[in-house]
């Protein structure tokens, strides 16, 4: 008996071992397959045409200090309009969408109407149906209300696109207890009060949520960007600024991964200097089941 105990506690630790070691072994794994397309592409933009067409892309560049590819990067992919129009689509849709998404997810968890269930269902539906299929519609209705080629309306058609923050805002709501509503209204303030005076200041963890979701989206979206905003010097985004380095005599790689590496710098000091409240609205902005 004592050498059963035994053995079943040595198997005991061994699979306890064996579990660590996969744990790890796996989460080096995922870093590893994360972390080598950024570093090849931060070794391809220190390279020069000549370099980059004799060295292998793992190669470590000859010269960290050539910055000749962000130069031209930068200028010949007009990136410094590119970033202002992305910043200003950036604000413009992140506060839209959060304006809108709060609002119709006060609509549908506070008041109870014929047809809510409904309206609820139709988005789960309309998340469900990919983007791509419904351009052709989509891109007839911008053309009918004169929206292609203009940037309010692209940022409107991307303020429609967001029907996971609603759902997210919806699931708040339903956490707030109605007597906050109830308690606001007796004493005389109106809907839209009740509103923006008591629940909207506690949607701050799903608010910031919604803004990472749909800001890193907005910020990193090239198809509807291509599409929709065609005079590419003057509605350049950062997203399409680097398709001039791309045609049909060749591309130039070492310029785009120096443009890339530009664009990836704004959102690395933006999550290093709010790194705290992008975990803190992670972890309280989780759906929960």
């Amino acid at each position: 008996m004592i050498k059963l105990a035994g053995k079943k506690t040595l198997l005991g630790k061994v699979s306890l071992i064996l579990r660590v070691i996969i744990k790890y072994a796996s989460l080096m794994l995922a870093a590893f397959l994360a972390l080598v397309p950024v570093v090849v592409c931060l070794f391809t933009a220190f390279k020069d045409d000549k370099e980059y067409a004799a060295t292998k892309a793992v190669q470590l560049p000859s010269s960290w200090l050539n910055f000749d590819n962000f130069k031209t990067a930068w200028e010949k992919a007009n990136m410094g309009t590119g970033f202002i129009n992305s910043t200003i689509i950036l604000i413009g849709v992140l506060a839209g969408a959060i304006l809108f998404g709060t609002m119709m997810a006060y609509i549908l968890s506070r008041f109870r109407f014929k047809g809510n269930n409904i309206i609820r269902n139709l988005f789960l539906f309309a998340s469900l149906i990919p983007g791509i299929a419904m351009q052709v519609t989509v891109y007839k209705i911008m053309d009918e209300l004169k929206l292609i080629d203009t940037m309010h309306g692209y940022m409107l058609l991307l303020m429609g696109t967001d029907v996971i923050s609603i759902y997210i805002f919806i699931q708040f709501f339903e956490n707030i207890s109605s007597s906050l509503d109830e308690s606001a209204i007796i004493d005389g303030c109106s809907y839209f009060g009740v509103f923006f005076k008591i629940l909207f200041p506690n949607l701050k963890p799903a608010i910031v949520t919604v803004m990472i979701l749909k800001g890193v989206v907005t910020y990193n979206e090239y198809y509807m960007a291509n599409l929709y905003l065609q005079s590419k010097d003057k509605l350049v985004t950062v997203a399409t600024s680097l398709y001039k380095f791309t045609g049909p005599l060749g591309n130039k790689y070492n310029l785009i991964c120096a443009g890339v590496i530009i664009t990836m710098i704004p959102a690395l000091i933006i999550f290093i200097l709010c790194q705290k409240q992008i975990y803190a609205g992670l972890t309280s902005g989780a759906v929960k089941g």
